[in-house]
């Protein structure tokens, strides 16, 4: 970006006033500008500088978004702001977002103020998970003894009940799976927060608020839960990432 380009201000989330960077990262664009921070008061913005005029609606820059809040929150409390939020200049940032959202942005800051958000997602082995609904269901079971390796046209309605009571089956199973996980980190975290399954394979994925204090004892309660799961269910977890599930976003009308 050369001196006579005009440039605009990228925000990419809140931050304790007092941060100071070890290695200053690179923010949004091509060619990328450094991060720096906007204060105001005891707080500040993350941003970096980006050409106005190029759209914001790349993968990358989704990823590099969403890398450099996860960074961040892996040292102090964050609160993101929304992918392309862009305003004018620094003073924007302060009046249009730090200044009337102060009190806010301050109480969330402090809330997450020594906590940490991890992800536990898992995915069903399919033919694990298959074999065991067919296992406990007769009705499942018949179906599928009626459909295999017969004409498809001949057994579609067979076929279509037979997937419907799969579906049925898989979300009860979810639910249940949940529940356990839930259970089994509920003494290390301080809340969570149920996501939607992506398909329905997708077995588990919550978000567990966490005391930075905690971290190790949740990672391992969570590790001897996924070797209870080996062969049926296969566990990550994910994180510290950007408390996205437990302080919402900020800046929801910037850039509009």
């Amino acid at each position: 970006m050369t001196p006579e380009t005009q440039t605009a201000v990228y925000i990419y989330g809140i931050l304790p006033g007092d941060v100071a960077f070890k290695e200053q990262p690179a923010g949004i664009g091509d060619p990328p500008s450094p991060v720096r921070l906007v204060p105001y008061r005891d707080i500040a913005a993350l941003v970096s500088d980006v050409d106005p005029a190029r759209p914001l609606d790349s993968p990358d820059d989704l990823l590099i978004h969403q890398e450099l809040l996860d960074a961040s929150a892996a040292a102090v409390p964050v609160v993101p702001v929304r992918f392309g939020a862009v305003v004018a200049n620094e003073e924007a940032v302060v009046t249009e977002l730090l200044e009337p959202s102060y009190n806010e942005l301050s109480a969330a800051l402090a809330e997450l103020d020594g906590f940490q958000e991890y992800i536990v997602r898992g995915r069903y082995v399919q033919d694990a998970i298959l074999a065991e609904i067919l296992a406990e269901d007769p009705e499942a079971a018949a179906l599928a003894a009626q459909t295999f390796d017969t004409d498809p046209a001949a057994t579609r309605d067979g076929r279509s009940q037979l997937t419907g009571l799969i579906s049925e089956r898989l979300a009860d199973k979810r639910a249940l799976d949940t529940q356990q996980l839930g259970d089994a980190l509920a003494s290390q975290a301080s809340t969570s927060v149920v996501r939607p399954a992506a398909d329905e394979l997708e077995a588990v994925h919550t978000a567990f608020l966490v005391k930075a204090t905690d971290v190790d004892e949740m990672v391992s309660a969570a590790q001897e839960l996924a070797a209870g799961w080996e062969g049926r269910i296969e566990l990550r977890i994910l994180g510290p990432v950007a408390a996205y599930d437990f302080v919402g976003t900020a800046g929801t009308s910037l850039g509009d």
